[in-house]
């Protein structure tokens, strides 16, 4: 990658960083990445929390757990 398209990326990157940090919730140490949505995202999400543990529940010999 070119000093040039390094410069770019970067460019890209925060601008995409500071629109991510008006009023968006983060959560960190999930994974590699951290997990970002707005409030309706995780309003949402939470309001799917007992299909979600319904879901794990009821496929628990098929998904994998992180050790």
């Amino acid at each position: 990658m070119s000093d040039e398209e390094m410069k770019a990326e970067l460019d890209r990157l925060r601008n995409e960083n500071a629109a991510l940090k008006k009023g968006a919730v983060s959560v960190y140490g999930m994974g590699r990445f951290p997990v970002t949505l707005y409030k309706e995202q995780w309003l949402k999400l939470l309001a799917m929390s007992d299909e979600i543990r319904a879901f794990i529940a009821a496929n628990e010999a098929q998904l994998k757990a992180k050790d």
